[in-house]
């Protein structure tokens, strides 16, 4: 027998939420089989088996907090005769856990009993439901109405289950039925609706909560707004599109305002650099990892495209394409999340003008882009034209960027912007 040691799984992660077990007491597992869902503060993380073996007992239900460091679930070691003696005892084993123990884990294994045999035959927990994709708000959601995921077909990429296929599944049974009986949780759901709904903050909004609070509180921050003419830049954007999309990838201004962006890092590298704790010094970072904030149905999400200086346009384009799809999945790769310089925050796709962005610590400057508006402005000869304004908010670190400084880079970022045909002269 041997726990399994929950491993540090992010940059300062201490704990996360357990979403669900995907195994259960006495199941024989695999090497490398997914054994539990976990929601760090970034994502959501399956754990596989370290070797083959036995699941003796699960150390946490679904919904609690594990720490990182600390027993997750004891597991046999590998080997033939343990398999065997559990093969053997694979037919008392359910009376041995309805019996032997009040641990927690017992418990829950008798809970869950019950609750299958409340469902139905119809709406039993299948090995089906354990494989099916689906989000932890539509997993709750089938928890809720006593449902069995693998019940459902999903609409979704790969078969995933949505709240769509949830809704129209749970119409579907209720038209098979005259006067369908409300369920349990419809009825708790009916009697909420009378009284204050509380929701814990937990997983990714907890660990947003705090740092946003911690960086707020202590990093100055230097708020400067600019409105940017992005005309130029749109008509380039559509000369450039057919080609982009004829080598497969889709061509938004994001790839444009990133490589813009790493150009005038060149020449303002503080704008891409860290503070230590003791804030006495100054860490330049080597490359330009620019974070774009991802609004997922999870929370807020941050992952970084790295060496943008690097990277051609299309290669930007397919980076932000891919990043933005499993940011919204919720399943973003732990090192697509680390080591971020710099954050850029689309607000005007939600429709946005001007914001206060709060710094993504321990990087020293974001930028919130607003909502590009066809606005009138004097041309040279003083007449009226319409032009594609975009309005950005900048906030820096106050304690190392000065208000001079993120004036000159900002400018000089949105002279390549105003003017892209200028990055010409800079892509190496």
């Amino acid at each position: 027998m041997s726990d399994f040691i929950l491993p540090d799984i992010g940059e300062g992660i201490v704990e996360c939420e357990l979403v669900k077990w995907l195994v259960s007491e006495g199941d024989m597992i695999e090497e490398d089989q997914p054994v539990v869902e976990v929601m760090t503060d970034k994502a959501l993380v399956e754990i596989p088996a370290p070797h083959k073996g036995q699941i003796k007992r699960l150390y946490y239900k679904e919904g609690d907090i594990a720490k990182v460091h600390a027993p997750l679930f004891e597991l046999s070691e590998e080997g033939s005769e343990q398999e065997d003696d559990a093969n053997n005892d694979n037919d008392d084993s359910a009376s041995e856990k309805a019996t032997a123990s009040s641990t927690p884990a017992i418990q829950k294994t008798e809970t869950k009993k019950q609750a299958s045999d409340s469902a139905g035959p119809s709406e039993a927990t299948s090995a089906a439901e354990t494989k099916t994709p689906a989000s932890p708000a539509v997993r709750r959601l089938v928890r809720e109405y006593d449902l069995s995921l693998g019940h459902i077909s999903g609409s979704g990429r790969d078969g995933r289950v949505l709240k769509e296929d949830v809704l129209a599944h749970l119409k579907r049974r209720q038209g098979q039925t005259d006067t369908p009986a409300p369920t349990q949780s419809a009825k708790r759901t009916s009697a909420a609706d009378q009284q204050v709904r509380v929701e814990p903050i937990k997983g990714m909004k907890a660990v947003m909560a705090k740092r946003m609070a911690a960086a707020a509180s202590s990093i100055p921050h230097f708020i400067f707004s600019e409105d940017i003419d992005v005309t130029e830049l749109l008509a380039l954007r559509a000369q450039l599109k057919p080609l982009a999309e004829a080598s497969g990838s889709r061509l938004t201004l994001m790839p444009f305002i990133m490589k813009a962006m790493a150009l005038a890092i060149r020449e303002y590298p503080i704008l891409n650099s860290r503070v230590n704790d003791e804030v006495t010094e100054i860490h330049y970072q080597p490359q330009c990892n620019i974070g774009m904030a991802v609004d997922s149905k999870a929370g807020l999400m941050v992952p970084n495209i790295k060496g943008v200086e690097h990277l051609s346009l299309l290669e930007i384009a397919d980076e932000v394409a891919r990043l933005t799809e499993a940011a919204r999945e919720g399943r973003v790769a732990q090192d697509d999340l680390k080591g971020g310089t710099i954050t850029i925050s689309n607000i005007g796709a939600l429709g946005g003008t001007y914001a206060s962005p709060i710094i993504n610590a321990p990087e020293v400057a974001i930028v919130a882009l607003g909502r590009t508006q066809t606005l009138p402005r004097f041309d040279q000869a003083g007449n009226v034209t319409a032009r594609a304004i975009m309005p950005v908010s900048w906030a820096g670190d106050h304690r190392i960027i000065d208000g001079g400084t993120i004036a000159r880079f900002s400018n000089c970022w949105k002279g390549y912007l105003e003017s892209p045909q200028s990055m010409l002269l800079h892509l190496g």
